[in-house]
């Protein structure tokens, strides 16, 4: 029975932390059924998605240092859509005001609600990292790993390569979390495996509903290629890292406990 309620008030504090998303992916569902008037589809996403964000901060539910962290994120995967769309790796085919190189400036905010997850989750579960890596071998992993989006088109994909790199940096680090006063921990490893698959799970109901199109999805909607994972998991990572470096540059000098590098939510 206590493992029930642990689980339920698990997935509660989930559920909090995912207060963004689910904007996203009712916004886009609603709009996919109704038609609304004025503006295009893509414009009125980009409304709606600024709304939530003023709300976020204004009612305290995000703080003003998520909000710099999450626009950053906002920036990088604009960047990112305009070079993959512009690649022919996807499409935004509705028409929209707000496009720039026919990218809609609302699919910032889907990576940026990547990090909303992640601040909100941290902070309600009391994130810790055990064990954490120099900032000397995270940061260029993490840079490596989001420069290969880009240079694998001309170059080598080496996300591979980057994967394993991964395992070896991060092979002795943990994540500790809180649920109900109690503490959990996990591989930091597997916890990225876990969040790139439900991004995968999600990336599904989006091109469901219309936020972009893979060539393959052009004729009917199908299923996203479970391949897209691995590039999903590449990005949480990169996610994860410049989180828990702002955080680690934010903090107190980091504590050791029992010999272990813990660094704070």
């Amino acid at each position: 029975m206590r493992t029930i309620i642990q689980l339920v008030r698990f997935g509660w504090e989930q559920a909090l932390s995912c207060l963004f998303p689910v904007v996203i992916f009712a916004s886009l569902a609603i709009t996919k059924i109704i038609e609304l008037p004025l503006l295009p589809r893509y414009d009125w996403l980009l409304l709606i998605f600024l709304l939530m964000q003023w709300w976020m901060v204004r009612s305290r539910l995000e703080t003003r240092d998520e909000l710099k962290v999450i626009t950053l994120f906002h920036l990088i995967g604009l960047a990112l859509e305009i070079f993959k769309v512009n690649m022919g790796s996807w499409t935004y085919p509705e028409e929209g005001y707000s496009k720039v190189f026919g990218v809609p400036l609302y699919s910032g905010f889907m990576y940026a609600s990547v990090a909303s997850y992640l601040c909100q989750a941290w902070r309600r579960l009391k994130v810790e990292l055990v064990d954490w890596p120099p900032f000397l071998l995270v940061v260029p992993l993490g840079a490596a790993i989001y420069l290969n989006f880009f240079t694998h088109h001309f170059w080598l994909d080496i996300r591979w390569w980057l994967s394993a790199m991964v395992m070896i940096v991060f092979w002795k680090s943990w994540v500790t979390y809180e649920v109900g006063g109690i503490k959990y921990r996990m591989p930091i490893a597997l916890s990225f495996v876990l969040i790139g698959f439900f991004i995968w799970v999600a990336e599904n109901i989006a091109t469901f509903f219309g936020a972009w199109q893979y060539p393959n999805q052009m004729e009917a909607w199908s299923l996203v290629h479970l391949g897209k994972v691995s590039s999903w998991l590449l990005l949480v990572i990169v996610s994860f890292l410049i989180v828990a470096t702002l955080k680690q540059v934010k903090a107190e000098p980091a504590s050791n406990v029992g010999g272990s590098q813990l660094i704070k939510s």
